[in-house]
């Protein structure tokens, strides 16, 4: 048994955290010999009390180890450790940073410059508009995109990325081959194939309200900072907040309407320090060493031209039926013929390409 196949194990005996796996390390070296150790020397590392000594003493009465690792190549996912060079560093520096992490799909190391964005999955249109915006500007600027694959907010963020034919990665806060909520099935293959899901739970581990709060402080510990768009004031994407605040990251929130139940979360941290944030400039303004202006993309405004841009087909559907007179989203689902979900997507492209914009009252007009 090699070291990654032993943190496996380790990681399906039951309770054993990160923090105990990191005082085992220490005391024995290597995972391997954890689990060689007899109930004895287990007893004599700090913190190790008699269950949890039981448990590993006796793992493989309780683990089938082989039956894992087929379900691992049969799946074709992978096994990251922090020995290994993918390991996210931004969560390798947090206090309790997952021993392993099975992943689907590729970290790369431009992953480290990611961004979280998070909140409710009970939201209001507005909400989830902002988070496809935000998540296609982040992505449309070469940062990745990480949120929780749930509906609402995390499904609106991973769409804005893909859209902008950007990286995006979910953090699972079940067994990598779960598909929670299930109508996202395609939503995750199109994740892997263009960034990754991930998460420190085995197969065919269910989620929980002991697994959703471990996997939101993956999404803050390995990314720089995390956007809440829309949270009431016991949502759970206000634990990803503070775990990004005591992980020393930058938060941010998106404001909402004053009566909205969904924005009082979002308020409430804005009052607490949060950076209020209205565009990826807000966020990006905050990590400029990372993203200098020059390497962004400049607005017509700026070049005074349009930016050379393939359009899909749709985009140049919606598009074509566009002028510099103001029509509504109406008119435009009725000229191109397209579904009223295909017009909402387009728009929202073309509109983070800058080549259109839009006014109040979900009115459009060509930029040029």
């Amino acid at each position: 048994m090699d070291s990654r196949e032993a943190l496996v194990a380790l990681n399906l005996v039951d309770g054993i955290g990160p923090i105990r796996v990191r005082q085992l390390l220490e005391h024995f070296g290597d995972a391997a010999s954890i689990l060689r150790a007899t109930r004895h020397q287990l007893l004599q590392v700090r913190g190790i009390g008699e269950e949890t000594a039981d448990s590993i003493a006796q793992w493989e009465k309780t683990v089938d180890l082989i039956a894992e690792l087929k379900r691992i190549a049969d799946f074709g996912c992978t096994i990251v450790t922090q020995a290994d060079a993918e390991y996210p560093e931004s969560l390798r520096q947090i206090y309790d940073p997952p021993i392993l992490l099975y992943v689907k799909g590729s970290l790369l190391p431009r992953d480290k410059s990611g961004v979280a964005m998070v909140g409710s999955r009970m939201t209001t249109h507005y909400g989830l508009e902002v988070a496809r915006k935000l998540g296609y500007q982040l992505a449309y600027m070469g940062v990745t995109v990480v949120s929780g694959g749930a509906r609402g907010i995390d499904t609106g963020a991973h769409q804005g990325a893909l859209s902008a034919k950007g990286r995006t990665i979910a953090v699972l806060g079940t067994g990598i081959n779960l598909v929670t909520p299930p109508e996202n099935a395609k939503l995750f293959e199109q994740i892997a194939a263009n960034g990754a899901l991930i998460t420190q739970f085995p197969f065919n581990r269910p989620g929980d309200k002991q697994s959703f709060p471990i996997r939101n402080r993956i999404v803050a510990g390995m990314t720089l900072g995390t956007v809440v768009v829309e949270a009431n004031l016991t949502s759970g994407a206000l634990i990803t907040a503070n775990f990004a605040t005591e992980y020393g990251r930058q938060v941010f929130a998106v404001p909402g309407r004053i009566d909205s139940p969904r924005s009082k979360g979002c308020h409430d941290l804005i009052k607490k320090g949060a950076k209020l944030c209205e565009g990826a400039e807000d966020i990006l303004s905050e990590f400029e060493y990372l993203f200098p202006q020059t390497n962004r993309p400049s607005s017509p405004s700026e070049s005074g031209t349009p930016p050379a841009l393939e359009l899909s087909p749709n985009e140049q559907k919606a598009y074509d039926t566009l002028s510099h007179d103001e029509i509504s989203i109406d008119d435009v689902i009725r000229r191109s013929g397209l579904p009223a979900s295909a017009v909402s997507v387009a728009l929202l492209s073309l509109e983070m390409k800058r080549v259109i914009r839009q006014l109040p009252g979900k009115l459009f007009v060509r930029n040029q």
